[in-house]
């Protein structure tokens, strides 16, 4: 979830620069979390990247309703939340998956 958030923050700084009309200085802090979200990411344990990115992606459409919510105000409807906790679940069978010894 902690890498959730920073990219999701990365990538706000650039909307809030772009879209809303923010200063330029809110990227510096936007890169420093997107850094922080790559390095997180690598540790999830998997097997490979593609796992970690796999699984990764159900928890990130959690993060970013939870971003939505809190941040930006907006309350996610049922339909939002019935869809992430499908992508929650496809995500534990790709990280849970039992494996080969």
């Amino acid at each position: 979830m902690v890498a959730a958030f920073c990219e999701i923050g990365g990538c706000f700084a650039f909307w809030a620069w772009l879209r809303l009309g923010r200063s330029v200085a809110c990227l510096l802090p936007g890169m420093a979390s997107l850094v922080a979200f790559a390095y997180l990411l690598t540790r999830i344990d998997t097997d490979t990247a593609g796992q970690a990115y796999a699984a990764y992606g159900g928890i990130y459409i959690l993060a970013s309703l939870t971003w939505m919510r809190v941040v930006e105000g907006y309350t996610p409807t049922r339909w939002e939340i019935l869809g992430a906790l499908i992508c929650l679940a496809g995500a534990a069978l790709i990280l849970f998956q039992p494996r080969s010894v």
